[in-house]
């Protein structure tokens, strides 16, 4: 027996397979084209292969065994990932709408799935496009040699250095202090910090244009922003093997440790990276896939995207691991030399008297013959496999770790500006995603007037968002960014994708969609996708969220400041947040999930008690009405 909730009134809402066809060849509908098969594909890979992919993708990597996390990854992949790909890829291009109009066509008790989307993205993009902003603020300052972030300033008396810096490192206090100039603590938000500001308008400007007519503008830029990264990335990747030590931080990152498969984290993690790195459940991917024909490949094109992704993120990590290998050797060196140079001094041995090779011996010899004068000396220990284990991602990788890797590097400001070159265009090509998941609603949801233009909508937009963002431009704006991006993006996502495959399967009907597929590709999806689509996926899904609740419920919510007058400066202090900033969580994770729920108890008040002649949402003017069908009625 079929598991079917009772849908009345489902083949009004949709267009049949005949009205699909006879739009197909008269071009009815209002709906944009792309240009060919290329210009979607290169769009989807933009906006699913993002910054993720280069500063998440390999810390989880390293931390939990290496190439023993490949084996999960690649399992819920396939199990989790490529399934919801293709779900959404096929709902789109059958319904030819966004992600509200494609929810309310199939019942309009779900319309808040397509609202919870639109929230995300909307919340999303705010911040994302404030990374891009950073981003631009280093660019602009890599067309300097030195680079601005390769020596300390000098102190107010130019006697010494600035003591802040002094204490850390080079790169840290060009991070915090000369870009964020940031405060000690969340709720110190300080003032606008106008260079900033100005990065930030630049950011919102320049997405501005890209995206000024949707996908007619967008679509050409993505021929640039979804290809430039790999190229860079292969540079880079040429580079590193190259340079001192490349080959030790490959290793490192890809020797697996398979006692990590028995770590349910490993697992977890391994999930919602698959998840993310999709950009699932945003709404962008079932705009992006309506704009195609009617018999385009979705299927072929999910696998496909997957694989690009998949084998992205393995790339991606084998490049940023050969310049932390690089980057962790020229620490070796250093800690090294430095204990060399206080035994030689010490026991006024020659300059050449203790070399790596014969280190160890010498340390222990004096070790016994004069313990009394090697403790006072302060010998730090030297272990490459400690330099390379000094994990980090999102900003700390790149604006950090990265940047101190570069200063390393010959004629560094060119692999400064390849770097964040290649940052930008990954930034940039998922933002026209996020823009597409916030415009494409509000257009299905008319909330805004019809004879708006996509020009005045799209400016209004990136305008409210610029205003909104503001508050990543203060001097605690680097606490509220990583405050949305561990919230907004996070248990929303997954609520949304468990709504969106349990309504296509058990609302929708898998009859109906299995039929739908074989009209649109020519053939029954096979019992792969049979399997994952009724149970797999939805209860990994299902999994997942519960665990990352119990995750975030039991472990106190704390966040890193930088504090330079805390004890133990330069590392990055834990401090709780303030107890008001629960609702601000409450705002990111909670409006967004439980938007879901909240309209359809909105539309079942609306139902039972408003009665009204015509109930808006209920029934969504089909394709039928935009093109003569004879005597077929029209409603």
């Amino acid at each position: 027996m079929k598991l079917k909730l009772p849908n009345p009134g489902l083949d009004d809402r949709i267009p049949s397979h005949g009205d699909l066809e006879k739009m197909e060849e008269q071009q009815a509908g209002d709906r944009p084209k792309w240009d060919n098969k290329a210009q979607y594909l290169l769009t989807c890979v933009g906006f699913c292969v993002g910054l993720g992919n280069v500063w998440r993708f390999p810390y989880l990597c390293q931390s939990h065994g290496g190439g023993a996390f490949m084996i999960p990854f690649l399992i819920l992949l396939v199990l989790e990932g490529i399934p919801l790909l293709h779900l959404e890829f096929a709902i789109g291009q059958r319904l030819r709408k966004g992600s509200v109009g494609v929810w309310r066509s199939i019942n309009p008790y779900l319309t808040g799935v397509g609202i919870a989307s639109f929230f995300v993205s909307f919340l999303v993009g705010m911040y994302y496009n404030t990374i891009m902003a950073w981003i631009m603020w280093y660019l602009f300052h890599s067309f300097q040699d030195p680079l601005p972030w390769s020596q300390c300033p000098l102190n107010a008396n130019k006697t010494g250095l600035v003591k802040e810096c002094a204490l850390s490192t080079t790169v840290d206090y060009f991070w915090y202090r000369d870009t964020l100039n940031t405060s000690t603590a969340i709720d110190e938000f300080g003032g606008l910090q106008w260079g900033m500001v100005l990065a930030l308008v630049a950011a919102w400007t320049l997405l501005y244009v890209c995206c000024i007519r949707g996908i007619e503008t967008s679509g050409k830029a993505v021929y640039i922003t979804s290809t430039l990264p790999y190229f860079v990335l292969t540079i880079f990747l040429i580079r590193g093997l190259t340079l001192k030590g490349s080959w030790e931080g490959i290793k490192f990152l890809f020797t697996p440790d398979v006692n990590e498969l028995m770590n349910p984290a490993t697992w977890l993690d391994a999930g919602a990276q698959v998840f993310y790195s999709f950009s699932l459940a945003f709404g962008g991917l079932i705009s992006f896939s309506s704009y195609n024909s009617i018999h385009n490949n979705c299927e072929l094109d999910a696998v496909l995207i997957s694989i690009i992704n998949g084998c992205t993120s393995v790339y991606s990590a084998t490049v940023i691991y050969s310049i932390i290998g690089f980057r962790a050797t020229q620490k070796y060196d250093a800690c090294m030399g430095d204990n060399i140079l206080k035994l030689i001094n010490a026991f006024s041995l020659p300059e050449n008297g203790i070399t790596e090779s014969n280190y160890n011996e010498v340390l222990a010899h004096y070790n016994m013959t004069s313990p009394h004068i090697v403790e006072g000396l302060d010998i730090q220990p030297c272990v490459i496999q400690t330099f390379l284990s000094q994990g980090v991602e999102g900003t700390g990788l790149a604006f950090i770790v990265f940047t101190e890797a570069i200063i390393k590097m010959p004629v560094s400001p060119l692999w400064a500006v390849l770097f964040f070159i290649m940052l930008f265009c990954l930034g940039l090509s998922t933002m026209f995603g996020n823009i597409e998941g916030v415009v494409a609603p509000l257009q299905e949801l008319k909330v805004l007037p019809k004879t708006w233009p996509k020009e005045i909508l799209c400016g209004s937009i990136c305008l409210i968002s610029f205003a909104l963002g503001l508050i990543f431009a203060m001097r605690a704006g680097n606490y509220w960014l990583a405050l949305f991006d561990q919230f907004a993006g996070s248990i929303p996502l997954l609520v949304i994708g468990f709504c969106e495959m349990f309504s296509v399967i058990y609302i929708y009907g898998i009859d109906r969609f299995n039929k739908d597929i074989e009209f649109m590709i020519g053939h029954k999806p096979n019992v792969f996708w049979q399997v994952t689509w009724r149970f797999v996926s939805p209860l990994i899904m299902v999994f997942i969220l519960i665990f990352y609740l119990i995750t975030q419920v039991t472990q106190s919510l704390t966040y890193l400041s930088w504090d330079p007058e805390a004890a133990g400066f330069p590392t990055l202090q834990a401090r709780p947040f303030p107890s008001w900033i629960y609702f601000i969580i409450f705002i990111l994770a909670g409006v967004p999930s439980l938007s879901i729920p909240a309209f359809a108890l909105y539309k079942f008040i609306q139902r039972k008690y408003c009665k009204q002649k015509d109930d808006s949402g209920d029934s969504v003017v089909s394709v039928s009405a935009k093109v003569p069908m004879g005597d077929k009625m029209k409603f």
